[in-house]
């Protein structure tokens, strides 16, 4: 997770609903949800500038967001806004990275409104009683085709492949344009941010498995939904891999300290942490746990944790 301002950690300079052009085929809607976890909002975005269009992480519907965000900044109007930047054309596809509800919920009105099928990502609900640093999931996703890896979808002028990205969720996906060589990311890999990877969905190996992926292949540009496009994805990539390969270092001594908790080891890894983000650090070093312990490394007596001699 990265750092962010108690007061406010979003540009004043973007302003949710208007439409923005990023490439030709490229057009971004920002949603009205921004949060310390969302930062400016959720990013829609809309690929072709033909006929037909597809949306990418169509958002939210004004359900409500993250625990603790404000009432009023949770998505409302959103859906039209889309409507109102794909005026003119049709809608071909709208396709989901993955079903946290900053992501998902506007899939069906948009669906009811265009008559576009829903495409991508596999559903998923699942209950999770620690503490949410993100999202819950959407349990109302119905996807109309699943994608795998490698498959692709097309339309005028422009042809989609999803790209199996697991490990913030067990369902996500990034979608590689193949025309312009840019990659939807979703929530995988954000510039402003590192991704929360929360048990019992999110994993850790898969997640670092995700992250080598990307970084073997040749992307020119990142649009992640949340947060500025990455000009350099590979120097990014490398960069978000070395993190978390320090937390697992900085993890291991501090169990060579002597068996810890979650919530001691947060405080000292993480010092001067925004307090709204304890929840979001405490499921990523139990994210991180679960994975040594897979490894051998390490292992628990109820919830303390300690190195295996």
């Amino acid at each position: 997770m990265g750092g962010v301002s108690e007061e406010k950690p979003w540009p004043d300079t973007i302003r949710a609903g208007d439409c923005e052009q990023h490439e030709p085929l490229v057009r971004r809607v920002l949603a009205p949800n921004p949060s310390p976890y969302t930062f400016t909002g959720t990013q829609t975005w809309i690929v072709g500038a033909g006929r037909d269009v597809a949306i990418i992480d169509p958002g939210p519907t004004g359900s409500g967001m993250s625990i603790g965000d404000p009432p009023d900044a949770n998505g409302a109007g959103h859906v039209d806004a889309i409507l109102r930047a794909v005026e003119g054309q049709s809608v071909a596809a709208i396709l989901c990275t993955h079903t946290h509800r900053d992501h998902s919920p506007a899939a069906m009105p948009l669906k009811q409104a265009t008559g576009a099928p829903i495409i991508g990502c596999a559903p998923l609900a699942l209950s999770d009683d620690g503490p949410r640093a993100d999202s819950a999931f959407d349990p109302d996703y119905a996807p109309d085709r699943v994608l795998t890896d490698g498959e692709r979808i097309a339309g005028d002028g422009w042809m989609i492949e999803a790209v199996a990205t697991p490990g913030h969720t067990s369902n996500h996906l990034c979608y590689a344009l193949m025309e312009s060589g840019a990659l939807f990311t979703g929530d995988h890999v954000m510039a402003w941010s590192t991704s929360v990877v929360s048990p019992p969905d999110g994993d850790m190996a898969a997640y670092m498995a995700s992250l080598a992926k990307l970084y073997d292949r040749d992307d020119r540009v990142y649009y992640p939904a949340h947060g500025p496009a990455v000009a350099k994805p590979k120097q990014l990539v490398r960069g978000m891999l070395g993190h978390r390969r320090q937390r697992e270092r900085q993890i291991l001594r501090e169990l060579e300290k002597g068996p810890r908790v979650v919530p001691d080891m947060v405080k000292h890894m993480y010092k001067g942490l925004d307090p709204r983000l304890t929840g979001a650090a405490g499921r990523s070093v139990l994210a991180h746990l679960l994975d040594l312990e897979s490894r051998g490394r390490v292992a628990r007596d109820a919830d303390c944790w300690r190195l295996v001699a």
